[in-house]
């Protein structure tokens, strides 16, 4: 388990940007900085970039290794399964990947009654629905309840300060957002993902809870998997130990909670409107020592904590120069 005290020297090394001017067609989003390269490749650089209410909020160190390496434990541990876009990894914040065309539904998969946002079960459910995402659910079910089975809730995929909105599988097919035996395909392999996922996590006394899952198509009309996997930002995660007893006792589940600064920040001013003040030290220490404890709680693996600071993008630079 890392100590907070032991991040305290990489306080400040963090990857805010990713500008590397000898790589072609930079795009910068929300947490990573992307080049697209000959030959249909494509750079994912993951910075430590923290975005919430539309905007950047800080950088948490070594965010962005432990999304990329959680993610690469979990294609590597779905490949049989699926295709997935990673070509290699040069760098432990960096994967190359096959450039897709990414199908324009975000694939959310979820097994507990669970979630904050306007679009999750939970909280259409608490405000009366129970046809939802060509889904019915009974009634009498309580907060992050066990679902009657695995269900997908297929939505929208917003532009930046839009919201998704919800589809059902009859709206996506009918206004032509995906053929009908491309989606099929689709949910097949997700909820074989999902059921992969799940007998993982529960091997390191996890509850895979639901996550969210972007597939894209090569030139031939192939699917794979693209983007993140099974990610403590992709994923919700609870503890099996003490879910039972918190929910008998009507509190949230435990969890990898991060939501330190987004709730700090809410506190403070409308994120929205207001000029956001400055994130405290030992909040940013925290959230970098709940991120890599998932890394570790999730992988079964430990994180290499380097013995000094040492300039991220430098070590970035450095080990994508065979392709500038």
């Amino acid at each position: 388990m890392i100590d907070v005290n032991a991040l305290a020297p990489h306080l400040k090394n963090v990857l805010w940007d990713a500008d590397i001017p000898e790589l072609p067609n930079h795009y910068r989003g929300k947490v990573r900085d992307n080049y697209d390269l000959p030959g249909g490749r494509r750079i994912l650089v993951a910075s430590d970039r923290l975005s919430a209410f539309d905007r950047i909020l800080t950088a948490i160190p070594f965010k962005g290794q432990v999304l990329t390496q959680t993610a690469r434990y979990w294609f590597e541990q779905t490949k049989d399964i699926v295709a997935n876009h990673v070509i290699e990894y040069p760098d432990p914040n960096v994967v190359v990947c096959k450039r897709l065309t990414i199908l324009p539904v975000e694939v959310v998969v979820r097994d507990y009654l669970a979630g904050t946002t306007s679009t999750s079960v939970l909280s259409m459910y608490k405000a009366g629905q129970r046809e939802m995402y060509g889904v019915r659910l009974p009634d009498g079910l309580h907060d992050n309840a066990k679902l009657p089975q695995t269900i997908i809730t297929p939505t929208t995929k917003a532009d930046i300060g839009d919201h998704d909105a919800p589809l059902s599988p009859q709206e996506i097919v009918e206004r032509g957002i995906l053929p009908k035996a491309q989606w099929e395909e689709v949910c097949d392999v997700a909820l074989k993902l999902f059921a992969r996922g799940r007998e993982l996590a529960e091997r390191r006394g996890l509850i895979l809870v639901d996550t969210k899952y972007e597939f894209g198509v090569d030139e031939s009309g192939k699917v794979f998997l693209a983007d993140e996997i099974h990610t403590p930002d992709s994923s919700r995660y609870w503890f099996r130990s003490t879910y039972d007893e918190r929910v008998a006792a009507g509190k949230r589940p435990e969890s990898f909670d991060k939501d330190f600064v987004r709730t700090w920040v809410s506190e403070r001013c409308d994120p929205y409107k207001d000029a956001v003040p400055e994130i405290p030290a030992e909040m940013v220490l925290e959230t970098a020592r709940v991120y890599i404890t998932a890394y570790e709680t999730i992988t079964g693996q430990p994180f290499d904590l380097p013995a000094q600071p040492a300039p991220v993008l430098e070590r970035i630079r450095a080990n994508l120069a065979k392709y500038f």
